[in-house]
């Protein structure tokens, strides 16, 4: 299996002789992965998804979109978020850890996964590709569990023995014919270990099994298998996903749930069309980052009431009905009830010394900015747009623009992926809750 690295925005192009070797932002592909691709987009566009945009009759130009995407040919392309300037002095190799710690950490904070590693040194030492490092938790997961013991559970079961166990199925019995008369239809409780999670947990070992390169991942993922092969795969994944129970007696169950869902690719709350061949998935890096910024949000800021895609307010209404709905990214209020802020994030580069150009926010955000203050704020407190920070280009908060009508303010503040990887987000709070409550 061929594995290639790229950054969004990158291109994909067919490979010919004496092609330049891949680079973050172009790689070359074989004339089969590039159909299969072409596909995948057809696919999407049916669902009015772009997660690829044909370039020309060989090139392939990648879009918003991060993750992983895996071909039946048996090419494996890695989508990294396009966040780091590489510089001199920089290796590729350094640049493609720092974006596989930032895209990991914030799926497991987007997607409220559990995670628990030894510590951040170790996890410095080694950034693996998306796919192994979801495999790497899920067997962790798995192993804990069988450690600490799988659950059984009673399956009704319906058999004919020469002996009486259970209940006797009378009218069964009596239609017998005489020959059968010491034969006992009967139906019966058996403790057994197959039940829906236990099933669907072996699935998705069995994926595991074929797709990781690891070694490490390799022979855990092969040991397990050795000590559960009495378990029996899932022949309906998504009804056995229905039949998952939860409660005091599964509680060791929650852990690996999210991540069995991933493997199987039944769970995908922040992308909008996923790929689920085997280990495939990709995410729209917008939604992503705006669910990593509310849940830090809700984290660090407990004090307020944040809700994530608030939407219960619309912008016109006909006939009684009401049309065209808001649906702003983060709605915050204070737990006094005094202050009010709604928040926008904004996956796009600014530079906040272009003042000609307005800094590169687009005039529709703006529109869009005003629509969430005169409807959820009547043209007061604060509106804030988020967007990435940029050393040097974006790391200071804007001058605080005041609407014409109202006395609504709109804020432009920077969210700091890097920081936030360090754990700290002081900057970031402080732009945000400046004076307020």
């Amino acid at each position: 299996m061929k594995d290639i690295t790229v950054r969004e925005y990158a291109y994909l192009c067919v490979e010919f002789s004496n092609h330049p070797p891949n680079n973050l932002d172009c790689a070359y592909i074989s004339q089969s992965t590039f159909n299969a691709i072409c596909d995948l987009s057809a696919s999407f566009s049916k669902h009015g998804a772009k997660v690829f945009e044909l370039a020309g009759r060989k090139k392939i130009k990648l879009d918003q979109y991060v993750g992983i995407i895996e071909t039946q040919c048996g090419t494996r392309i890695e989508i990294l978020p396009k966040h780091i300037v590489v510089s001199e002095g920089q290796s590729v190799e350094e640049v493609i850890k720092k974006e596989r710690l930032l895209l990991q950490r914030m799926l497991r904070t987007a997607l409220d996964l559990n995670y628990r590693e030894a510590g951040e040194a170790s996890l410095n030492k080694f950034v693996q590709p998306l796919h192994e490092w979801i495999i790497k938790q899920f067997l962790k997961c798995f192993e804990n569990l069988i450690q600490r013991g799988l659950r059984f559970d009673y399956n009704r079961v319906q058999e004919e023995q020469k002996f009486l166990r259970g209940q006797l199925q009378h009218a069964q019995y009596m239609r017998q014919p005489p020959a059968k008369r010491h034969i006992f239809p009967i139906e019966h409780d058996v403790y057994e270990i197959n039940r829906a999670e236990n099933r669907l947990i072996r699935t998705a070992l069995e994926v595991v099994c074929k797709k990781t390169k690891d070694a490490s991942n390799w022979k855990l993922a092969q040991e397990l298998r050795l000590m559960t092969g009495e378990i029996p795969r899932s022949q309906n994944i998504k009804n056995d996903f229905r039949q998952w129970q939860s409660g005091r007696l599964l509680t060791l169950y929650e852990d690996i749930k999210p991540w069995a869902e991933i493997i199987l690719g039944e769970y995908m709350p922040v992308s909008t069309h996923g790929v689920a061949r085997g280990i495939s998935l990709l995410f729209p890096m917008e939604r992503l980052f705006e669910v990593y910024v509310g849940r830090k949000i809700q984290r660090l800021l407990p004090e307020w009431n944040v809700s994530l895609q608030k939407q219960d307010r619309y912008m016109c209404e006909q006939n009684g009905r009401s049309m065209f709905k808001l649906k702003p990214d983060i709605y915050m209020q204070h737990k006094s009830g005094h202050d009010i802020k709604v928040l926008d994030t904004k996956w796009k580069l600014i530079d906040q010394v272009d003042t000609k150009a307005k800094f590169g926010i687009k005039d529709s955000d703006v529109q869009q900015m005003f629509a969430y203050s005169a409807y959820y704020l009547g043209l007061e407190h604060e509106i804030v747009m988020v967007y990435p920070a940029r050393k040097g280009e974006f790391d200071q908060a804007l001058p605080i623009m005041k609407f014409k009508h109202g006395n609504s303010r709109l804020r432009v503040i920077p969210f700091d992926l890097d920081e936030s990887l360090e754990g700290k987000h002081s900057s970031f709070v402080e732009h945000l809750i400046d004076r307020t409550i």
